[in-house]
């Protein structure tokens, strides 16, 4: 069976997902586990890893290519997250949603069933609602952009390809359409293959 990952926009269900496929399949699933053992590894705090991540890659990525050198800690802490999941990868058959595995294993030579889920404004702006509490729609929305650029400034800068463009993933699923249990189906049924 080969190692899944899951990458995903924000309010497709990437983790319920990632779970469930695990779940099923009676395997790991790594999503949170990689930034523990990253804060384990490097000292710091997990909440400080995710915003130094989402802060960095939000609002000045662009910097990066100016001045370089004052983004070497974050530079560390994607290395340790590199070395974390390369190391789950080892383990044997699992699922690893986010933090730019499809291509790090890829690179490491270990052969992946690279999964991308998206889905419809309607359902994504329901879905995270939901995670946070709220149905104002500017909240709402601002989660969601913040979120996303996040990502695909953070999978960009680190393995030179485009997030979200088809070419790089095995499967390309629509959450908003096709039901959580056929998604399941879909990636268990490619894995075993």
């Amino acid at each position: 069976m080969k190692i899944i990952t899951i990458s995903r926009e924000c309010g497709a269900g990437g983790h319920t997902l990632g779970r469930m496929v695990a779940q099923k399949l009676g395997i790991e699933v790594y999503d949170k586990d990689i930034v523990r053992a990253t804060a384990k590894e490097s000292g710091l705090d997990e909440t400080r890893i995710i915003e130094k991540e989402e802060s960095m890659f939000r609002t000045d990525s662009f910097l990066r290519n100016i001045n370089p050198i004052s983004y070497s800690q974050l530079d560390s802490i994607f290395e340790i997250e590199k070395e974390t999941i390369l190391n789950f990868a080892k383990k044997g058959p699992c699922v690893i949603v986010g933090r730019c595995a499809d291509v790090i294993l890829k690179q490491a030579g270990i052969d992946t069933l690279d999964v991308f889920l998206y889905a419809d404004k309607d359902a994504r702006f329901h879905r995270v609602a939901q995670l946070i509490g709220t149905d104002n729609p500017a909240a709402v929305h601002k989660a969601i952009k913040s979120v996303d650029n996040a990502r695909h400034a953070y999978y960009e800068y680190y393995t030179d390809q485009q997030w979200g463009s088809p070419q790089n993933y095995d499967l390309v699923l629509n959450t908003g359409t096709i039901s959580k249990d056929t998604c399941v189906d879909i990636i268990c049924m490619a894995a075993q293959k």
